[in-house]
This record gives C-alpha cells, sequence and structure tokens, in this order.
C-alpha cells in the first residue's frame, strides 16, 4: 500500500463505528416503548405467544430486520410494532436511539418511543405473536434495582451431532492452533439482569433495555 492508497483508505473509514460482521447475526430491532397513563409514563410490555421463538417470554415489541420491507432498523421497529400490537403506525413516535445489544447471535437495534393511546384497550394485539400486554409505571424501575446474576459463555470447536458423530467446527490440529483451543474453552461471565414485576419475570435482553433507560433517566 502507497501514500495514495493510505489516503484512500482514510476517507473510506466510518464517521461512527458499526459492528463488525453484523450481517452474520440475526439483526432485530426494538421499541422500549411508553405510554402516558394516569399522569406518568408507563414501559409497555408484552407476553410472547406460545407458538414463536422465545415463547411465554417478557419484552418490548419488535422484530427481525426485512431488507425487502424496511429501509433502516427504525422502519423495522415501528413495522413490528404496529403489526403486533394492532395500531397504525402513526400512533408510534420514536424520540431516540439507545445503545445496540450484541447477544449470543443476535443483535438488537433498540429505540425508545412513546405510543399515542389512552389505554391498553385501544390496541388490537395480533395473537399469533402475542399473548398479552400489560404496563408497568416508569417509576417503578427508577427504584428497584435489577437482580443480578451471571451465565458462562463456552466456545465449542466441535460438537456430537444426533447421530452420534463428532462434527468439527474448528479443525485446530490442521490449522497448527494452539492444542487447547481443542476443547471448549470460556473465560467469560455475562450478567444477566432480572426485575421481577406484575407477577412476571422480565430477564435478559429486555432488562438491560431497562436498565439502560433508566441509567440515562439518572444521569
Amino acid at each position: 500500500m502507497d501514500k495514495s492508497e493510505l489516503k484512500d483508505l482514510t476517507r473510506k473509514l466510518p464517521l461512527v463505528p458499526g459492528i463488525d460482521g453484523k450481517d452474520e447475526y440475526f439483526n432485530s430491532a426494538v421499541i422500549v416503548l411508553m405510554m402516558f397513563l394516569n399522569e406518568e409514563y408507563h414501559f409497555v410490555f408484552q407476553k410472547r405467544s406460545a407458538t414463536i421463538r422465545q415463547a411465554g417470554e417478557i419484552c418490548f415489541p419488535g422484530g427481525k430486520f426485512d431488507p425487502d420491507k424496511d429501509a433502516d432498523f427504525e422502519e423495522t421497529a415501528i413495522r413490528e410494532t404496529a403489526e403486533e400490537l394492532g395500531v397504525s403506525s402513526n400512533k408510534i413516535r420514536v424520540i431516540g436511539r439507545l445503545d445496540t445489544i450484541i447477544s449470543t447471535g443476535t443483535t438488537v437495534d433498540a429505540f425508545l418511543g412513546v405510543i399515542d393511546i389512552s389505554s391498553l384497550d385501544d390496541l388490537n394485539i395480533n395473537p399469533d405473536e402475542v399473548e398479552r400486554i400489560f404496563s408497568v409505571p416508569v417509576s417503578y424501575f427508577e427504584t428497584t434495582e435489577p437482580e443480578l446474576y451471571k451465565v458462562k459463555i463456552v466456545a465449542y470447536p466441535s460438537y456430537i451431532n444426533q447421530s452420534g458423530e463428532e462434527v468439527i467446527l474448528l479443525p485446530v490440529k490442521k490449522l497448527g492452533l494452539p492444542e487447547r483451543y481443542a476443547k471448549p474453552w470460556s473465560n467469560t461471565l455475562n450478567n444477566v439482569f432480572v426485575y421481577r414485576v406484575a407477577g412476571v419475570t422480565i430477564w435478559g435482553i429486555t432488562a438491560r433495555l431497562i436498565r439502560n433507560v433508566i441509567t440515562k433517566i439518572n444521569l
């Protein structure tokens, strides 16, 4: 590479860094949705239908990015929210972005938004995706610290398939890598935040999003 090529490379560097390998993940977008009720803002949650991925869990509305329908992740979040809650997209107002979350095999581009309704009864939820909806005052989370747990993320260079055969994912010996990588390895413990409210457990990405918003409120 000569000096002119270095100059050209410099021009190509992003003003805002992205996520390397993002296209290798399941890319999704959600809205941390709020509504104004009884003179204060509430978070709006939904319980996933028993027939879909992560059935029965509590989450914010959102879903998979579809390049055929969505120009960007904000459009994904609004489209999925409108479809799941049975409300016109013009009732949903995005007020800003939150930090992107990278979880196991998934990226979540998150937005903070407000839905213009007077009651949850104004919604016509899609039963194929949503079992029920409920709201919790934001103030509850401002005064309630999440419980903190840990999970260990382990890297497996191989696995045993249903036929009992070993499937090599990373050919350590062939590549001349250190022998220690021929066995599962990890030194990573990930935080898992948990809130218990309204008779349910809110955890994982949803709890992390709540914590993200509350942290910003308290700045």
